[in-house]
């Protein structure tokens, strides 16, 4: 007899959710059919999968090694599936977008606006990061878009977006009032806040310039509220800034040479011409209104 998903879908929520009885909660089955399916699983095959150690089902050295050809097999069913789903409505019910925080968000709530016209049924999923935390997603193939400054190896991206960066502080940071111009030896001796690339794999701290205090921390919004407070500067997106800066809650500090810097965005396609047309539609979407030359 041969196996089925099915059996391998159970086995896989088993492992996932380290029990039969979490399993059956997270996938709505009762914990009978889990245990009989996996148990059956087995005894197809063969060989044991899993040991229950306490209330925990743990892989076998056998199910480590089958585990991995599963989890292959169920994503090339899923997206099997996803195909079917397009061919049998038209168009896709859900697109994954990871998108680099730089991303101005004024210009995204414009691309999500037209595609919620065009695809009003699609389902969008948003991913925000870091630096290279997208590009993790793409490699494993849990999005379909990425927008990042940096085009994983392997990939091609085209450019949609150039960002300018400008070194802010509050106006009564001890930088603003040395009656000078600043120099990177100045901005040395003061704190300075960083963002955190949020990829697992690449840990790199954004635009640090090696000051003796550092703060690092995950989101632009709080790196913008520590700047606001006069606790740091940081180089921060222009277009995110513009409004404190006209208001004077912020300052540029004065460098010289001009201390701003420019950071490319990317759009990188996973599926490319196979994807569906929601997938290409938000792309032609991002590419278009995020047209912004430098």
């Amino acid at each position: 007899m041969k196996t089925t998903l099915e059996q391998w879908r159970m086995f896989k929520a088993v492992v996932d959710h380290g029990g039969y009885a979490q399993a059956a909660e997270a996938i709505h089955k009762s914990q009978s059919t889990i245990s009989y399916g996996v148990h059956k699983l087995q005894e197809q095959l063969g060989v044991q999968l899993l040991e229950v150690e306490g209330r925990k089902a743990v892989l076998t050295d056998h199910g480590r090694i089958l585990l991995q050809r599963a989890e292959q097999l169920l994503d090339q069913a899923e997206n099997l599936d996803k195909v079917a789903d397009s061919l049998s409505c038209g168009v896709e019910p859900l697109v994954r977008l990871a998108l680099d925080l730089i991303y101005p968000q004024d210009l995204l709530f414009d691309v999500l606006e037209h595609f919620s016209e065009q695809f009003p049924n699609t389902r969008v999923e948003l991913e925000e990061f870091v630096l290279t935390g997208g590009n993790d997603m793409l490699v494993e193939g849990s999005i379909d878009l990425l927008v990042t400054p940096k085009v994983p190896p392997g990939w091609t991206g085209e450019h949609i977006f150039r960002a300018r960066f400008v070194p802010v502080s509050h106006p009564g940071h001890p930088l603003q009032q040395l009656g000078r111009d600043v120099t990177y030896d100045d901005l040395a001796q003061h704190r300075q806040v960083v963002l955190r690339d949020s990829s697992k794999k690449s840990r790199q701290d954004a635009g640090w310039l090696g000051a003796h205090q550092r703060w690092t921390v995950t989101h632009s919004s709080t790196s913008l509220n520590i700047v606001r407070r006069g606790l740091a500067y940081a180089w921060l997106p222009e277009h995110s800034v513009q409004e404190e800066l006209r208001q004077g809650l912020l300052a540029t500090l004065p460098l010289k040479p001009d201390g701003a810097r420019y950071v490319d965005l990317y759009l990188v396609e996973a599926y490319g011409e196979t994807a569906g047309p929601a997938t290409r539609a938000l792309a032609r979407l991002l590419a278009g209104v995020c047209d912004n030359p430098a």
